[in-house]
């Protein structure tokens, strides 16, 4: 089971390592990591997505708060939540395939931000699902390079 897990911490050098090397020293894979400073520039947010049994978690989650620069851990497993995932996908498009190329783009609400003479590079903003729908589709003209940001997630309300 993936897990979703918010963690909110001190904007310091060394964050990232210890609650890296915590998640290492249970055996658990990252699956997707995202660090990025909020609206307090001393805090951070973290979101890990890691899969996972769920009592095992559960202690996962109570020795990041144990941890002296975590803040705040939320596990978003039973929340409501949105999740967004960046996308940048460079695939071959020579002239005799860009239309269907810029037909699937915006079948998608997606957008091209570079343009070369046999590639174009693709943005896109989804969930996983949409994401990977975009890949598969894209997968015939021949994806050249692909980078992504990691999973992003907040809970829903107030």
């Amino acid at each position: 089971m993936k897990h979703t897990i918010s963690v909110l911490v001190e904007n310091k050098p060394g964050v990232l390592t210890r609650i890296s090397t915590l998640f290492a020293a249970r055996g658990y894979n990252i699956d997707s990591l995202a660090v990025g400073e909020t609206d307090d520039p001393t805090v951070s947010r973290m979101t890990i997505v890691v899969a996972g049994d769920e009592a095992i978690l559960e202690q996962v989650k109570k020795q990041l708060n144990k941890l002296i620069d975590v803040i705040k851990v939320s596990d978003f497993l039973n929340v409501a939540h949105v999740e967004r995932d960046l996308i940048l996908i460079k695939v071959r498009a020579d002239k005799s395939v860009r239309n269907e190329i810029l037909q699937i783009v915006d079948i998608f609400r997606a957008k091209i931000v570079d343009v070369s003479a046999n590639t174009v590079i693709i943005e896109m903003t989804g969930d996983e699902d949409k994401i990977q729908a975009l890949i598969n589709m894209l997968k015939p003209f021949g994806i050249k390079e692909m980078a992504r940001t990691g999973i992003i997630a907040m809970a829903r309300g107030g």
